[in-house]
């Protein structure tokens, strides 16, 4: 029942990227990422774990590189079924992926994930609750599992919702900043 629910809530959610704007993508990513560097979370943060952003999520691009010299910027790796992390060193130090396409860091594996301070995590669809329904594979819900770190999942605002069918391997975020 809830499997199904999310794969129905998946198939809304890429029918409304459809008709998002490429302009109004990039607006509202910039609002969300001028909402996160007004929070005393992100200015007490040293280590961030962000993503690369693929073309219908929100855009990370811009952010990671205005902060990874002032910040430990941190970026997933896929390997397998599971993420491994690595720290960003700039545009230079990324290769493709071999699972999605996207960019990732080619430097050595982060491994003491006490030291993350701040994770920002993509998601499908999120809701007023904090819970964020992810694209299925699992990736970040056994990494936020395996770390204490402040979590704040980012969308644009036809992602948020008054409630996202969940499970119990499912962790809410502590915030959500949206569009």
């Amino acid at each position: 029942m809830i499997r199904e629910q999310k794969k129905e809530l998946r198939k809304t959610v890429k029918e409304l990227k459809k008709q998002f704007a490429e302009g109004d993508k990039i607006r509202q990513s910039e609002t969300i990422f001028n909402k996160i560097v007004q929070l005393p979370v992100f200015n007490n943060a040293n280590t961030v774990l962000l993503y690369w952003s693929m073309p219908d999520e929100v855009l990370t691009h811009k952010f990671i590189e205005e902060w990874w010299q002032a910040k430990t910027i941190l970026l997933p790796v896929v390997d397998g079924d599971n993420l491994r992390i690595k720290q960003y060193a700039g545009i230079q130090s990324m290769k493709k992926g071999e699972h999605f396409g996207i960019l990732e860091p080619t430097g050595a594996e982060f491994k003491d994930l006490d030291l993350i301070d701040l994770i920002i995590v993509p998601g499908v669809a999120f809701d007023k609750n904090n819970n964020r329904m992810g694209r299925g594979r699992g990736y970040y819900d056994k990494l936020l599992q395996s770390t204490k770190a402040y979590k704040i999942g980012v969308c644009f605002g036809f992602q948020f919702f008054e409630k996202v069918p969940i499970e119990k391997h499912d962790l809410p975020m502590d915030l959500v900043v949206k569009a």
